[in-house]
């Protein structure tokens, strides 16, 4: 009688268990669905008409729109009669932005990131955001549409089954030549963003780095003007084109033959320890290297330096 009564107990004692450990489960899933969702939403790089019906929908069904800039973005919502309340969301506050929104998330209400043109996350603010709202717990969804890297690269006639993309070259010396270093070596078409006062520096250094690739610049991708110039570095130097706005440079990839910087430095080495004048290795390099003059005097300066 006790052996029965005890495993009877023991039998009610577990579905017990089993009912709260359910009920827990339960509240957590309810929790979770109650928890709002983090949208990244694309808007049109150029022309309106690219803005998806799925983009629009979500826009206007979200309590809140984080914006890059809130005059921008308030003409296109205004152009698609949404009206969901704007903050502003950029680089110099989204890191200040986070707990609002994360706030918001936890009431239960969505939130969606939109940039000035463009996926947000891409050269744009989003990354900070979206790092919080996964280690929150938050459902984050990143819609598809507009961005023009992607245009770009299609269109370009340069290899497209393996790229890298950069965003924009960094402004300081030391992380700029590193990845100009990576770019002359990769053997993957190379993508940049650029801005027009600044073009023809960054296809001038590539020229110096890389030698004479084919590249290809695109301009106004799904506006009126759109425009792709193809060529060689030095072709596109001698061009003259219209530098306003911003633009997508595509750079070739090395081929599996082709020498790395540093293997070219190591043959300007061993020319001096030849004892071969200045003027004839940068001859040399030039004709049979595709460097420029200007690499291989800079490197000769520099080697000269270090060794006096």
């Amino acid at each position: 009688m006790q052996s029965r009564s005890g495993q009877g107990y023991c039998g009610v004692h577990q579905d017990r268990q089993r009912t709260e450990t359910n009920q827990i489960i339960g509240y957590i899933i309810k929790v979770r669905d109650l928890s709002g969702i983090l949208y990244l939403v694309p808007t049109p790089i150029g022309n309106l008409g690219d803005i998806t019906l799925r983009a629009l929908e979500t826009l206007k069904s979200v309590h809140l729109i984080a914006s890059e800039d809130t005059r921008k973005t308030g003409v296109l919502l205004k152009h698609f009669e949404v009206k969901s309340k704007q903050i502003s969301y950029h680089k110099f506050n989204e890191r200040s932005r986070v707990d609002k929104i994360l706030s918001v998330l936890s009431e239960g209400l969505d939130v969606a990131i939109v940039t000035d043109a463009g996926s947000p996350g891409i050269s744009d603010p989003a990354q900070i955001i979206v790092q919080a709202a996964i280690e929150g717990g938050f459902t984050v969804t990143a819609l598809p549409g507009a961005t023009a890297l992607i245009p770009a690269l299609t269109a370009s006639g340069l290899a497209t089954d393996s790229f890298v993309f950069h965003g924009f070259l960094p402004t300081k010396r030391n992380l700029r030549d590193k990845v100009l270093k990576e770019i002359s070596t990769t053997q993957h078409t190379s993508v940049l963003y650029e801005s027009g006062n600044k073009l023809l520096q960054c296809l001038r250094e590539l020229l110096e780095v890389c030698g004479d690739r084919q590249v290809v610049v695109a301009r106004e991708i799904s506006k009126l003007f759109e425009e792709y110039i193809r060529g060689t570095i030095s072709e596109l130097l001698d061009r003259s084109f219209v530098m306003k706005g911003e633009f997508v440079l595509l750079i070739s990839g090395a081929t599996s033959q082709a020498e790395s910087i540093d293997d070219l430095y190591m043959v300007i080495d061993t020319m001096l320890q030849d004892g071969q004048s200045k003027d004839q290795i940068i001859e040399y390099m030039v004709q049979n290297h595709a460097l420029t003059r200007n690499v291989v005097y800079k490197y000769l300066i520099e080697n000269k330096r270090k060794n006096s």
